[in-house]
């Protein structure tokens, strides 16, 4: 199924706004479906992550309408480097016993994130969509 880059932009947005609420309030939680004890490091990169998913949603939000351009290819590709990097970290981290079997969840989603994303930097896809 192909979605568009303002469906699937705000999809990422909500979905981005949601992590930054459950990593800065709950990571305890978080890192237990990972099999990953909280500590005091822990919570203070968690904290840091959910600033970082708030501006990924922020951003994803404000770019949602715009149409194939040099800087929403660039974010889609950036957007996808970054999601495959941590599919292939979070898979490395399970298969060396480093995390649960939850974090393949994680995986799955970045692996599917990423793909979704690659697929809109085509302007062929524009051109479809549009006519």
């Amino acid at each position: 199924m192909q979605l568009s880059f303002r469906t699937l932009s705000i999809f990422t947005a909500l979905l981005c706004l949601l992590l930054s609420l459950l990593w800065g309030v709950l990571p305890d939680r978080l890192l237990a479906t990972w099999d990953t004890e909280y500590s005091l490091a822990a919570g203070l990169i968690a904290r840091r992550m959910a600033v970082l998913f708030a501006a990924l949603a922020v951003m994803f939000y404000l770019i949602r309408n715009e149409p194939h351009s040099t800087a929403r290819n660039a974010l889609s590709i950036g957007f996808t480097v970054g999601c495959w990097g941590l599919a292939v970290l979070g898979f490395g981290e399970w298969l060396n016993g480093h995390a649960g079997p939850g974090i393949l969840v994680a995986v799955a989603g970045e692996l599917a994130l990423g793909l979704a994303f690659f697929q809109t930097r085509r302007p062929s896809m524009e051109l479809e969509t549009a006519g």
